[in-house]
């Protein structure tokens, strides 16, 4: 999915300073440049939001960074990425490369690489055309860059929190016994956009009854029937970031069973949400809120991570879960989503969206927390 437009952001992104950022990784990794292959990247480093292209970051500021794409994109091109030349290319990644070769000249000369984006044809090719120059691994550097949200990424991440739960509460009031969740999937994702985002950040979950017990259930015909644990899984996108919410209500009036794992699993989401600090490590949030459900005796029903990184990717770095040792870092962009699925009978999920300051969590997706009945 490509991001969507900065200029809905005012002041825009400050591209030319996220390559500097960029420029002291390569420098440090003895490389002379850096071939971005991978689109969000590109997106992130230059505004650029084409389906096809890749960027050269060049370590010396003065040798001018290089955008390559079709002709297709050559208007978005001067119009997204002003101050950066660009190529026509069919085959952006080996042109680069092959120009890369013919500026860098020395046989000394490291090139970095995303190898985890490039498939193993694109990165033979490449190797084949940049001759005397040496392809070096970058690791995740852009993504690890994309950790850390300006206050740009922030206001946009607000934006996108904001229209999805205001599009929820409008929504659940309009739930009917016999609705499919199909169509309130449908329902939901039309008034994000209604409201103002420019797109739903992923396809809507909205699984209804025993459906609510699948974490990544596909809407179907499912008719809502009294009773029934509903569980909804939506966001949007905004300005090119996005949002990431669960709710799960009850479609009239609540079993005792199911107030009671709504309970537990909104303690839960307290308890990971507590946890949040700079310098904690991704584990030992996802312990805190795993070691509420598991003191009740539904560990095995807890069956992912609590949370993920978010932003012009629904799913980035960091992840919150066990054997996760990074530690979290001031204005990180994350989920905090613990959930209870109890095959043949339901489950419960309930998830935010925040952003780690340096004093604590900042909740961007404040919908209501107790167990709300529909329909």
């Amino acid at each position: 999915m490509s991001p969507g437009p900065d200029f809905l952001m005012s002041p825009g992104p400050d591209f030319a300073a996220r390559r500097g950022r960029l420029r002291e990784v390569l420098a440090g990794l003895g490389a002379r440049a850096m071939l971005v292959s991978d689109l969000t990247n590109i997106a992130y480093l230059s505004g650029f939001t084409g389906s096809a292209g890749a960027l050269l970051v060049h370590t010396d500021p003065g040798a001018g960074d290089v955008l390559a794409t079709d002709a297709r994109y050559i208007d978005e091109v001067a119009q997204r990425a002003p101050g950066l030349d660009y190529l026509l290319s069919r085959d952006p990644v080996a042109d680069l490369g092959e120009r890369a070769a013919r500026l860098e000249g020395a046989p000394w000369a490291v090139l970095a690489v995303e190898e985890h984006v490039l498939t193993v044809s694109a990165h033979r090719g490449l190797a084949w055309r940049v001759g005397a120059l040496r392809l070096v691994y970058a690791g995740r550097a852009v993504e690890t860059l994309r950790v850390v949200k300006d206050p740009v990424e922030r206001q946009a991440l607000r934006r996108a929190c904001q229209l999805s739960v205001d599009a929820l509460g409008q929504v659940l009031t309009e739930v009917r016994v016999g609705m499919s969740e199909r169509e309130l999937a449908v329902r939901l994702e039309r008034r994000m956009v209604d409201l103002g985002a420019e797109a739903p950040a992923f396809d809507t979950i909205v699984a209804a009854g025993a459906n609510s017990a699948v974490p990544h259930h596909a809407p179907a015909e499912h008719r809502l029937a009294r009773g029934e644990l509903l569980t909804i899984d939506f966001g949007a996108r905004w300005g090119g970031y996005h949002a990431d919410c669960t709710r799960t209500v009850v479609v009239g009036e609540p079993a005792a069973w199911q107030v009671e794992l709504h309970a537990l699993v909104a303690a839960a989401q307290r308890a990971g949400r507590a946890a949040l600090a700079v310098g904690a490590s991704a584990q030992q949030v996802d312990a805190a809120a795993r070691e509420v459900i598991t003191g009740a005796g539904h560990g095995e029903h807890f069956v992912h991570g609590l949370g993920h990184g978010v932003g012009l990717a629904v799913h980035e770095a960091p992840l919150l879960a066990a054997g996760q040792e990074g530690l979290l870092r001031a204005w990180t962009a994350l989920t905090i989503e613990p959930g209870v699925y109890l095959s043949g009978r339901g489950g419960v999920r309930i998830e935010d969206t925040v952003v780690l300051t340096e004093t604590g969590p900042e909740v961007l997706t404040g919908a209501a927390y107790e167990l709300v009945s529909v329909g």
